[in-house]
């Protein structure tokens, strides 16, 4: 049984494990328009890495980070901070930190604590936070190694339909 409803309309998310080894991110919005990526290097790293960030900001509740922002028109490579759509918001900058010390754990197989990952993220996180966190990344990470080549895990990405708060919980934090 899943841990959260995907069924939600919001942001169709396709991410293809390819025959050669390479990936493909495709992210297709309500209005139909597509923003997709090629992951040829490191194509293993960014299928989690993306799942990851599924995680954080479904979790969380984060409307403006990466999928948030692809949803809302961006492209893909707009996430960089440096397209069209000039600098991030803050709350993808908190998000992209989240994820890498979610990666950090990943490579080095030691866990951080919320008090760590509030040190390290600019945005206050909570045990329970991490927990859910955890428990839906590994959900998708057993979903992903179960993918044949050739096809893709999909997902919809709807964070209206969550309990967390990203903005609240990032805004309280550069308040204090």
């Amino acid at each position: 049984m899943d841990l959260y409803d995907l069924s939600v309309s919001g942001l169709r998310i396709e991410i293809v494990k390819r025959a050669d080894g390479a990936g493909m991110l495709r992210c297709t919005r309500a209005d139909g328009s597509v923003s997709s990526q090629k992951q040829a290097k490191y194509a293993a790293h960014f299928a989690l890495h993306d799942l990851t960030h599924f995680a954080v900001e479904t979790v969380l509740g984060c409307r403006r980070a990466f999928f948030g922002l692809i949803a809302e028109g961006w492209d893909i490579e707009d996430t960089i901070g440096k397209g069209a759509r000039g600098p991030l918001p803050e709350e993808a900058i908190q998000v992209e930190r989240i994820v890498g010390l979610f990666d950090v754990e990943r490579a080095s197989g030691v866990q951080s604590n919320a008090g760590e990952f509030s040190a390290n993220t600019g945005r206050t996180m909570t045990d329970d936070e991490l927990h859910r966190i955890r428990e839906l990344r590994a959900e998708l990470f057993v979903k992903w190694a179960a993918v044949a080549p050739s096809t893709a895990l999909e997902l919809e990405f709807a964070p209206k339909v969550y309990q967390g708060d990203c903005a609240k919980r990032s805004a309280a934090r550069s308040s204090s």
